[in-house]
């Protein structure tokens, strides 16, 4: 269907919708006639209604018209990957480590290969900031050497060192020695990291090496991987679509086969949205599991450090568990990941959209059908209890979220892109950025400028907000128990093109809901959707309950086929 027609059937549509909304005879609230206090306020409830949809219908007109013009600026479609042409690259994290400690691969062999796709890769993704090549491969000398001197068995290897020689990449805002440690803010554009982060010394103890450093949003704070020290990377489907953020860089060198494995972290989506826009797999885990030590931004609270989290990012399930069992370190025995799941014996909840909240995307064609295939899968091969649900509350996600990220001891956004050493002027900047000055992105100036607009500490709406989220997660803990999943939609659309997210801003609300929640999560790839670029759904289960999710992603890896290569150069 050409723009013209598309965008004249939605406007039918959406005056439709309006028409209902605004006619009387069509209201649920019928009152009878003699009651005022009633007919007042069922009119409130109209008037509000009638105002929400008439923001939501001239947001969906801004949206086409961006899209519009956004594609008559980018074209079609982007650049093409190059082939991939070394077979190593094809490998699972894990069985790369198998290989090298049975000695058919060497760790130098196996770093060498993703340290040429790294260079072949960036000067047209833009992902890798920063490297450590030289040192990785001697650390992978150092890794055959090891092996070579069989002073431990392959036994041995494979439990206390399950990673040895196989390198790792993690995202600019997660410590690793000597790399930078930016976060995208431009006054810490010289600063290195002095020592690992604990979950990257948890990898490195396990036997990875750390060989490259990926893009992230300015301050990790949006969801489109860009900042004025780095610039923007690119997807790997489409060249012209965003990435995600903040673990951006790191999705796109996952889904370009640029590193078998990497670390992502995640606040309100940060790990599942760059995975679902790259058509890898990504895991959220359960709040407290997982050491933030060695990030920054820091959380600024005890609660701010419930919703984030350090999880796994890779292109095949089966790297999900072993990953995540050694960065939980001692916290591990509480997932309980070496228990088998039965898939027979697990619930299956699902909901194809947050029910319609204000000012976010109607969810894809393409994504609603994923999720019915995936039900039909679960009903049909392990003969599941498979439910549709309506969670009310998910239409407050993104005001949910914003009110449970406040709190007490609030540092201001814009002293975190000033490195919390003063306070940038979000004004001048603004000034500064329109004639092409100002050392921040657009989007971080917008943040600090709009920051105390919204809801604040303590107020009567924060209680509310506050209040919402324990309805909630009291509501899922009794749908989930112990051994239910909810499948979700990990994003409305596929990836947008560059500096759309302006105008699809709450977008982010259908992941950022499940970290004030502090549930473990999986972004999980079922192919490519009608643009060719990846689409997907989240697996959410109960605190603690994460190897449900990782079972689950594993099954549909295998019943769906998980990562797709991209498009490569003819």
């Amino acid at each position: 269907m050409r723009l013209r027609d598309r965008l004249r059937h939605k406007a039918k549509s959406v005056l439709r919708t309006l028409n209902t909304c605004t006619n009387p005879n069509t209201m649920d609230d019928q009152v009878a006639p003699n009651s005022s206090k009633q007919h007042s306020f069922v009119d409130k409830r109209k008037r509000r209604t009638v105002v929400k949809t008439a923001i939501n219908v001239g947001h969906k007109f801004l949206v086409l018209l961006v899209r519009w013009f956004l594609k008559m600026i980018y074209g079609e479609h982007g650049q093409k990957m190059p082939p991939i042409r070394n077979l190593i690259l094809m490998e699972s994290a894990s069985s790369l480590a198998q290989k090298i400690r049975t000695r058919k691969l060497t760790s130098v062999e196996v770093t060498e290969a993703f340290i040429e796709r790294c260079k072949e890769i960036n000067p047209l993704l833009n992902c890798v900031v920063d490297q450590c090549y030289k040192a990785a491969l001697s650390d992978a000398q150092k890794a055959d050497k090891l092996i070579a001197s069989e002073t431990l068995t392959e036994e041995q290897l494979a439990t206390e060192k399950p990673f040895l020689g196989v390198p790792i990449s993690t995202k600019d805002c997660i410590r690793v020695k000597d790399l930078l440690h930016t976060a995208g803010i431009w006054k810490r554009r010289s600063i290195r990291g002095e020592k690992d982060a604990r979950a990257m010394e948890l990898m490195r103890k396990a036997g990875a090496i750390p060989f490259a450093l990926t893009n992230v949003s300015e301050c990790c704070m949006w969801w489109e991987s860009t900042n004025t020290i780095h610039g923007r990377s690119r997807n790997p489907y489409d060249t012209n679509r965003i990435v995600g953020g903040s673990s951006g860089g790191e999705g796109a060198i996952q889904a370009a086969a640029g590193s078998p494995f990497g670390l992502g972290s995640d606040i309100g989506g940060s790990i599942r949205m760059p995975a679902f826009f790259n058509g890898i797999f990504g895991h959220k885990p359960s709040r407290h599991v997982v050491s933030n030590d060695g990030q920054y931004p820091e959380a600024i609270c005890d609660e701010q450090d419930m919703f984030l989290g350090i999880g796994p990012m890779c292109r095949y399930a089966t790297d999900l568990k072993p990953i995540l069992r050694i960065i939980a370190d001692e916290n591990a025995k509480k997932l309980r990941l070496d228990e088998t799941v039965d898939l027979k014996q697990v619930r299956f909840f699902f909901q194809q959209n947050d029910g319609g909240g204000l000012l976010v995307s109607p969810v894809d064609l393409d994504i609603r059908d994923a999720m019915e295939k995936v039900m039909a899968h679960f009903r049909s091969t392990v003969k599941a209890d498979v439910r549709k649900v309506y969670l009310d509350k998910m239409r407050l996600s993104a005001p949910i979220w914003f009110g449970n990220m406040k709190n007490k001891e609030e540092i201001s956004f814009d002293s975190q892109l000033d490195n919390l050493e003063g306070k940038i002027n979000p004004y001048v900047e603004l000034l500064k950025w329109i004639v092409g000055q100002s050392n921040h992105t657009f989007v971080g100036i917008m943040t600090a400028i709009t920051e105390r607009k919204g809801i604040q500490y303590g107020t009567e709406k924060y209680h509310y907000m506050v209040k919402q989220r324990n309805e909630l997660l009291q509501e899922m803990n009794s749908m989930l128990g112990d051994n239910g999943v909810f499948i979700y939609p990990t994003h409305p659309t596929a990836a947008p093109y560059h500096n759309e997210p302006l105008v699809r801003a709450l977008n982010f609300s259908y992941t950022g809901i499940i970290n004030v929640l502090g549930l473990p999560a999986t972004a999980v790839p079922l192919g490519l959707g009608r643009e060719g670029l990846p689409i997907g759904l989240q697996v959410v289960a109960n605190v603690n309950q994460d190897r449900l999710c990782l079972a689950v992603a594993c099954e549909l890896e295998r019943a769906f086929g998980g990562w797709v290569a991209p498009e490569v150069l003819a």
